[in-house]
């Protein structure tokens, strides 16, 4: 007999207070990382890969090269996104929007997100919570799950499926479109008087 695989992946997003409350206690360096994770879905070595160069604040959107499944995808960015990156200082002596110690790539923020959750009063929350939170509320916003997954930078649907039970009102909309041909078919058999 086969047993069947328990799906342990773990999803977790963040309400609108408490994405506010983790960021108003955010230090002055970890602010606009969760800011972009937050609002790109970007995952945390794709944060620590990003360069200015990839960087179009004219045209508002960020090349992410994506080496989990080979593509490169585009994120816009929004007001509040913008905001941030616009008060970042930009060093010239690194390529890094978020560079480490002497410039190089940063490779850890592990103990400031934890005293930063610590803070907030969020002690369960991981920092691949903030991309979750970027999916979810895009879903309960009403965003289909194909332009999530190109956001997500999914190579299929199947990962982004994950996120469909976000979205009941997108069900219940599609169901409702039989009122339509139910009532439709009643008035054709009504008799017509005269």
């Amino acid at each position: 007999m086969k047993l069947l695989r328990e799906n342990n992946r773990r999803l977790r997003y963040l309400t609108k207070e408490k994405i506010e409350r983790l960021v108003a206690v955010s230090r002055r360096h970890l602010k606009p990382i969760i800011i972009l994770a937050v609002n790109t879905g970007m995952r945390r070595g794709e944060i620590f890969d990003l360069q200015w160069n990839h960087v179009d604040l004219k045209n508002r959107i960020i090349e992410v090269a994506d080496p989990k499944n080979g593509d490169p995808r585009f994120v816009p960015i929004n007001d509040t996104l913008m905001d941030a990156l616009q008060q970042l200082p930009r060093r010239i002596d690194t390529p890094y929007v978020f560079p480490g110690k002497n410039g190089g790539r940063l490779t850890d923020i592990k103990k400031p997100f934890l005293n930063t959750r610590k803070r907030a009063g969020l002690d369960d929350v991981r920092f691949h919570d903030l991309r979750h939170t970027f999916a979810s509320h895009l879903v309960m916003a009403g965003v289909d799950l194909t332009t999530v997954k190109e956001l997500l930078g999914h190579k299929s649907t199947k990962m982004t499926e994950r996120y469909s039970h976000l979205s009941p009102k997108h069900k219940a909309d599609a169901v409702r479109v039989l009122d339509r041909l139910s009532s439709e078919a009643s008035e054709e058999s009504l008799p017509s008087g005269g």
